[in-house]
């Protein structure tokens, strides 16, 4: 199952922001297609409408750097360029059922330079191994989350991440559990609280495993999407786009960001 549904979003995305072609629509999404994405109206006729102003832009590019499938459910690691005023880095889950894609998320970000170990958003190893540990991976990654991002038991931090190895990609953290104290103990000083509410998707494949959650960051309401890539029972590499999450008032369609 996770493989079709990965060849099927591969291929609708291809077509659709890749070569521009609109009848990717009518080919590989289906006809009660839900839009959780606040700027885009929902449904086929909201995507068409994005997609046909894509279609026109010279500039626009899709870059995909990672894909995850997870049974019915693919993300995407993608940057792209030509959509609004600088580039973007993005994080898409899409759901397949019957051969078509019929649900989606998101969340964007602006394209930053380099973070202070010199990694930037989107590099770093993409290959997916260790297929037969994706459930436990998943269980690690889920825990992670609840206990120390959610629970804020940083104590029990040890038991997810050894030391310094942690390969950190973003933008304003350095690599390791000191990079990340110290990005904390900054945030602290500024007056800034980042806080994570509720976990609300997992989605593992091998090495790679992708959480979908909600909270606040600054006072904020805020999407937190966070790749991990674990080895050897441990999470060793961290990527993530985090977006403000609009008042209900301001968004194009009814469905929420979760």
């Amino acid at each position: 199952m996770a493989s079709d549904s990965r060849h099927i979003v591969v291929k609708a995305t291809t077509e659709l922001f890749g070569n521009k072609d609109i009848s990717a629509i009518d080919r590989h999404f289906g006809p009660t297609y839900i839009q959780h994405n606040p700027i885009v109206a929902d449904g086929v006729d909201g995507l068409r409408a994005l997609a046909g102003a894509l279609a026109t832009s010279p500039a626009f590019k899709a870059t995909p750097h990672r894909v995850i499938a997870d049974g019915d459910l693919v993300a995407v690691h993608s940057t792209y360029a030509g959509f609004g005023p600088s580039p973007l880095v993005a994080f898409d889950i899409f759901r397949v059922a019957n051969g078509r894609i019929v649900e989606h998320w998101d969340a964007l970000s602006p394209v930053a330079p380099p973070n202070p170990s010199g990694r930037t958003q989107v590099d770093g190893p993409t290959t997916i191994v260790d297929r037969d540990k994706t459930a436990a991976n998943r269980t690690l990654v889920g825990d992670f989350v609840t206990t120390i991002l959610v629970g804020a038991q940083y104590d029990k931090l040890p038991k997810f991440i050894d030391g310094d190895r942690y390969f950190q990609h973003n933008s304003n953290i350095a690599d390791g559990l000191s990079g990340l104290g110290a990005a904390i103990e900054a945030l602290g000083k500024q007056g800034i609280k980042m806080e994570y509410v509720k976990l609300h998707r997992v989605i593992a494949e091998g090495n790679f495993v992708l959480t979908q959650s909600e909270g606040a960051f600054g006072g904020k309401p805020t999407a937190y999407y966070d790749l991990f890539r674990v080895e050897g029972g441990r999470i060793v590499e961290h990527w993530d786009v985090m977006q403000p999450i609009p008042p209900p008032a301001e968004a194009k369609n009814k469905n929420g960001m979760f």
